[in-house]
């Protein structure tokens, strides 16, 4: 029997199948915590001097951290954080900037949820906004052509650090390293030309994938532009415990840290004429928005003309109402993704990218969602298929695939990087 994640709990496979996709992220294991892990990366830093040292003779630091959405173990990386800053400089002005890239703002029980109270509120803290003008700044113009706009207290800073994680990225690659500047402490405007359509629609934007990933071209810019000067970043298990740590030069510590994630995350596609795959549960299986993520994963593993089957329970619904419309409204995927991708860089709109990639996989491939039957319309509705089932939704694909079409199961689609045959 196979488990496949399912809102908080787990749907089961107990039928044959013809490949078996998973991650090896559960044999992540480390008799060290969290926090040890982070401080010895941080006494061993990669291609870069210690934290200690760039403080000293610096009178103020900004460090970007992770926001609300996120499940960056900053109780583990903060502390050490802060007292090497200290011990570099005791009079050095810290600011917590909190990298909301395109998301909400972080509330203030958010913040303390996640920092503790201790630092919750001996800390200055500042949320970032991407769309309040007047707290960011352009400060150059990337590779790609767009404004880099970003958080003043980014920029009015003598030294610039970030902490994150590394895990891998539907259209990024990776998250970690140079993503807390771009995206994160970004302008609304620099984030959405970031995220064009000519950028999506590029075969190199895709999970795991850095080289020649023009979305990955323009963040190392930002980060560049920005000065980002270190970075303390973590790779997480399934239990989000801390199980490595990686810290220093933001383009060699993210290096270092995605060549040991690759390792446990890698497998070779098994194309199959149906994909059976999740989003890993909740709360990342909570709408359709986020489970294009790992649709991308069935995608990856497809035969041509094969019929992907993505188990989400939805709790939430769709996920946006642009997303929604985009695809409800649109002729075709085809045209939607036509559209998408030729949209000048400056008139991207929020959310486009979402529908785009979703659109991509519409052109190849019938999706069926197994989850609540009230979602069955609103599914219809944006060119999606419904099934009640597991077992409903693959006695739809067998008759459209026959009876001994090959399945590939992919239990976890946020947790792989299929590597494309």
């Amino acid at each position: 029997m196979i488990s496949i994640p399912y809102g908080k709990g787990q749907l089961s496979w107990e039928l044959p199948y013809d490949g078996l996709l998973t991650s090896r992220v559960d044999q992540l294991k480390s008799e060290k915590t969290g926090r040890e892990l982070v401080e010895e990366a941080m006494a061993h830093p990669i291609g870069s001097s210690t934290l200690r040292e760039l403080a000293v003779g610096k009178k103020s630091c900004t460090i970007i951290i992770s926001d609300h959405t996120r499940p960056v173990p900053s109780r583990d990386i903060l502390p050490p954080m802060l007292r090497q800053l200290l011990q570099g400089n005791p009079d050095i002005q810290i600011t917590l900037l909190v990298a909301t890239g395109f998301h909400r703002l972080t509330t203030k029980e958010e913040l303390t949820a996640k920092l503790g109270e201790e630092i919750a509120s001996a800390e200055t803290i500042r949320v970032h906004d991407a769309f309040d003008p007047d707290s960011n700044v352009q400060i150059g113009i990337l590779p790609s052509g767009a404004p880099l706009v970003i958080d003043r207290a980014a920029v009015e800073t003598d030294l610039l650090v970030s902490e994150g994680f590394i895990e891998p990225h539907f259209f990024a690659g990776f998250s970690g390293g140079r993503k807390s500047v771009l995206p994160g402490v970004c302008d609304k405007t620099t984030v959405l030309g970031n995220h064009c359509g000519q950028f999506i629609a590029s075969p190199f934007a895709r999970t795991g994938v850095l080289e020649g990933n023009p979305l990955h071209t323009d963040m190392v810019a930002a980060a560049e532009m920005a000065k980002l000067a270190f970075i303390v970043n973590v790779v997480i298990d399934e239990g989000k415990k801390t199980v490595a740590a990686f810290a220093g030069d933001f383009r060699q510590a993210h290096e270092a840290g995605t060549a040991f994630l690759r390792q446990y995350c890698e497998v070779e596609a098994i194309p199959g004429d149906i994909v059976v795959t999740s989003n890993g549960g909740a709360p990342l299986d909570q709408n359709i928005y986020q489970s294009v993520k790992g649709l991308t994963a069935a995608e990856a593993s497809a035969k041509e003309g094969a019929v992907l089957i993505m188990c989400a329970q939805l709790a939430d619904g769709t996920g946006g109402q642009g997303f929604y419309t985009s695809l409800r409204d649109c002729e075709s995927p085809e045209a939607h993704f036509a559209q998408c991708a030729a949209t000048p860089q400056n008139e991207t709109i929020p959310d486009q990218w979402e529908s785009q990639i979703l659109a991509r996989i519409l052109m190849k491939h019938r999706v069926i969602y197994v989850s609540r039957p009230e979602m069955e319309q609103t599914l219809r509705e944006m060119k999606l298929e419904y099934a009640p089932t597991l077992e409903a939704a693959l006695t739809m694909a067998k008759a459209d695939k026959g009876e001994n079409a090959s399945i590939t199961v992919i239990p976890n689609g946020i947790s792989v990087i299929v590597k494309e045959k």
